[in-house]
């Protein structure tokens, strides 16, 4: 198992190198990045790092997921590169699609700060136990604890501003002033008083900002461009004064005017169109969060419903448009998961299923969707019907989510609330989910066997022999493994799969590598050249290094080693396989085929 600084290496190396990077954040599973030029997110390669799940090209944004373990992956980047913003650079202005770009927008946004709003949430459901257990709401130690859990919600936008400043390249602290503005209290017993109020004549509209979502993001963007206009126009020589003057002389007021008031009413807009789904038809939105948030999460836009879902904790203190949804959905994964733990007869694939059940019952779905439901024929579509039928199970009985968190079996507490039947009905969708898609994925996924040949790239361009007809019996005899062996006709040695360096002999004449399966080979270049003590070789590679099929390893000077009188031919030997032949098959290509 690699380090976490090697795999950060090669994450830094396929995403274009640090000064490819202008901005780097994580949520719970995944890093995102956000590259100057996207050409060079090499997915592909990505992919290939054992600890990489997968990696996905979300409009603006290069996501690597990782999974729970994200965490520790973007600090030992952080620790060992200095990623800078890149000035205007955001690949998002590039989308031509409005509603897209308003996505990414909103994803990007909202991610850094989902780890407050779970922090809250849950201690919410701290809460509702500890009054279970016979806390008294009336008493002080409650009050206390009460508005501890509620301070993430009430000043989220704070939080909003200073990731919405990020995103839109605009000063973090200029924006939280002005959501301080939008929040302060004088404003806020203003709203609460309801007397009509203007400034210098311009109506204000009295709105409450508390919890709020869509008015800040809107004001932070319009705050982006005045910074801009200001950076612009303003000389230098007064700029330190008046640039911060003029960002909040302008915005401000154009926030309680204009656009505070505009973005309320979007909110409000798609909270009553919400509103009104959950009044004629309370099975649907659960129906389908259930049946395709896999395709959600698989490009990242999960996280675009938390708006609504935070709108509906402000004013209700719950919400049923993602929670409901998710926890059927996520635990229809668990139970596809678990099926594959069963039907899978290759251990390390049934270790595999087992690690993603558990982590789906935890509410973390990325290993099981890319390790097992994306991996295998038929699951997703079990996993999207159980998860759908579950979901409108949930939405029949109204279930509805009290706190913030990852819905799974650990996390079922975010479900009690006033409703006591509500907790129940979580966890009979529970049930529901794990048992159908158990079933589904049991009876209908199909396990293919494995790929038991593996094409290789022969090493060096030239003539390839049997391996039995090399001059050196310890070769000829197999005794070090399965391999073929080739008459150079170029000086450039080549990696015959992608792998890892492991092994490079101090003369240079030999390189072990092991790939992604764990097979090892040797390269092993002329007869007896050991004793030419690195004349006529440059290596091109270090040990630890991760290469690709067909990178250059090694360049040697074969004109030379004729003149020695040593033998050129290059040995390619996969090492230690007692069943495992490398061959080469009636197309004149190189393959290791594997029993």
């Amino acid at each position: 198992m690699s380090s976490n600084k090697e795999v950060t290496d090669q994450i830094m190396k396929y995403v274009g190198g640090v000064e490819n990077v202008t901005n780097l954040y994580h949520c719970a599973t995944r890093l995102r990045f956000n590259l100057v030029d996207k050409s060079k997110f090499d997915i592909k390669a990505l992919e290939n790092i054992p600890e990489v799940l997968s990696a996905v090209d979300s409009g603006d944004e290069a996501q690597i997921v990782i999974g729970g373990n994200v965490g520790a992956y973007y600090q030992e980047i952080m620790k060992n590169y200095q990623i800078q913003e890149h000035g205007d650079n955001n690949n998002d202005s590039k989308e031509t699609n409005i509603f897209k770009r308003m996505l990414n927008a909103i994803v990007s946004i909202m991610s850094p700060i989902i780890v407050a709003l779970i922090a809250g949430g849950m201690f919410k459901v701290l809460l509702a136990i500890l009054v279970l257990f016979g806390l008294n709401k009336e008493s002080v130690n409650y009050q206390i604890l009460n508005f501890m859990a509620d301070a993430a919600f009430y000043f989220l936008p704070f939080m909003l501003a200073s990731s919405a400043a990020k995103r839109f390249r605009t000063n973090q602290y200029l924006a939280m002033m002005i959501a301080g503005v939008m929040l302060h209290p004088s404003f806020t017993a203003m709203v609460t008083a309801k007397n009509p109020i203007a400034l210098f004549g311009m109506p204000i509209r009295l709105v409450s900002y508390g919890s709020s979502v869509i008015p800040i993001i809107l004001v932070v963007w319009f705050m982006s461009y005045v910074d801009r206009f200001a950076e612009k126009y303003i000389p230098n020589v007064v700029k330190t004064m008046l640039k911060p003057l003029l960002i909040v002389l302008i915005t401000a007021p154009v926030a309680l005017i204009i656009i505070g008031p505009i973005g309320s009413l979007l909110g409000d807009g798609l909270f009553e169109i919400v509103n009104f789904l959950n009044k004629y038809a309370p099975w649907l939105i659960p129906l389908l969060m259930g049946a395709f948030n896999p395709l959600l999460v698989m490009v990242g836009m999960h996280i675009s419903l938390l708006p609504i879902a935070t709108t509906q904790f402000a004013k209700y203190g719950y919400e049923n448009i993602s929670g409901p949804g998710s926890l059927a959905s996520n635990l229809a994964q668990a139970g596809a998961a678990l099926a594959i733990s069963f039907k899978e007869k290759n251990l390390k694939a049934r270790e595999v299923a087992i690690s993603a059940t558990i982590t789906a019952f935890s509410g973390i779905t990325e290993p099981a969707l890319y390790g097992i439901t994306l991996k295998y024929k038929r699951v997703l579509g079990c996993v999207m019907a159980a998860g759908g039928i579950a979901g409108l199970y949930a939405g029949i009985t109204k279930v509805v989510r009290y706190a913030f968190g990852a819905p799974g079996v650990f996390t079922l507490p975010i479900f009690i609330g006033k409703n006591p039947n509500n907790f129940l009905n979580a966890c009979i969708t529970a049930v529901i989910a794990v048992v159908l898609s158990f079933v589904f994925t049991y009876f209908f996924a199909v396990i293919e066997e494995p790929e038991h040949n593996q094409e290789l790239k022969p090493v060096v361009e030239g003539t390839i022999i049997p391996l039995s007809e090399v001059n050196d019996q310890v070769f000829a005899s197999e005794s070090l493994g399965s391999g073929i062996a080739i008459e150079p006709s170029s000086s450039i040695i080549t990696a015959p799969v992608a792998a890892k360096i492991t092994m490079i002999y101090p003369t240079g004449h030999a390189i072990g590598l092991t790939d992604d399966k764990g097979q090892e080979f040797l390269i092993h270049v002329g007869i007896d050249t050991t004793k030419l003590k690195g004349k006529g070789f440059k290596t091109l590679v270090k040990e630890n290094q991760r290469v690709e099929v067909g990178e250059p390893l090694i360049e040697v000077d074969f004109d030379l080693i004729r003149e020695e009188g040593y033998d050129p031919t290059v040995i390619l030997i996969a090492i230690n396989t007692k069943h495992d032949q490398i061959v080469l098959n009636d197309q004149n290509k190189v393959s290791l085929i594997t029993e």
